[in-house]
């Protein structure tokens, strides 16, 4: 089965989730967060995928976290895949890394102040993985069309675009649904991230801050509209993350959160 048709193979017609920590911060809380989502996903029929980055090279401070090594957290990206059968995504942020952490994982994330970067999602493309590209926040839906056709041009069908939300004044984001079903209709997934689309950038302190109260709010409404997938970081104490701890979800919400949106996503597929 390819990526791809794994993401469409809920038994229920349920959404997909890419859930997990921002950053890897050690095998142990990527082996506890993994084990936490992967029996809630089967039993409600969501197709799921951990997410985890192995380096945040896109950082406010110098002194930022920026990962417990290359390897070392590919390595435990690898175990989570192999022990739980699950696939597993991470970003990228320059061409030379494609071909490696291809080789640890099943879907290349682009990140969104990266999504223009041709060298970059050709390299990713060229892998042969699937190509997970989120939308720049600077970007209009109707844009996002050429960051596509550059995976395609390049041999590779296996594409999706994630809405991140859309730069509002300097420190804030929004989301403009109408942008799902126009990125739609070039003819791959849609995802919404329900957590990156509620930071509050270019604060004063050089942390990033966030709204994870009103991830529910965002997840709801992409459903609504028809999101095929959902994005989701998640922490079991996001107040001691090493990354991103603003916006992300704390575990134990994650749970009813997804009862939630099943009972919901079955509402919206009678219509």
């Amino acid at each position: 089965m390819t990526t791809t048709e794994y993401l469409k193979s809920s038994p229920v017609g349920n959404f997909f989730l890419l859930a997990g920590p921002c950053v890897i911060e050690g095998e142990e809380m990527a082996l506890e967060i993994a084990s936490a989502i992967v029996p809630v996903c089967r039993r409600l029929g969501i197709p799921y995928v951990f997410k985890g980055s192995y380096r945040k090279a896109n950082r406010s401070r110098v002194d930022s976290f920026t990962g417990i090594g290359d390897i070392k957290a590919l390595e435990i990206l690898a175990r989570v895949r192999r022990e739980f059968d699950v696939p597993v995504v991470t970003d990228i942020h320059d061409a030379r890394e494609a071909e490696i952490a291809a080789q640890y994982v099943d879907i290349l994330q682009i990140p969104a102040f990266l999504c223009r970067q041709t060298e970059l999602l050709v390299a990713a493309a060229r892998t042969g993985k699937f190509v997970n590209i989120k939308k720049g926040q600077f970007l209009s839906p109707e844009a996002m069309h050429f960051a596509v056709e550059k995976v395609r041009d390049s041999g590779n069908n296996q594409v999706a675009v994630t809405e991140r939300g859309t730069t509002f004044g300097y420190g804030d984001l929004i989301v403009d649904y109408r942008g799902i079903p126009v990125m739609q209709s070039d003819g791959v997934p849609v995802i919404l991230d329900c957590t990156h689309s509620l930071q509050q950038p270019n604060q004063g302190s050089g942390v990033t801050g966030g709204r994870p109260e009103l991830i529910e709010t965002i997840a709801r409404a992409g459903i609504a509209v028809g999101a095929d997938g959902l994005f989701i970081e998640t922490h079991m104490n996001p107040a001691v993350a090493k990354s991103d701890g603003a916006n992300m979800l704390r575990l134990d919400l994650l749970e009813p959160l997804l009862e939630r949106l099943t009972e919901l996503r079955m509402c919206v597929n009678k219509f």
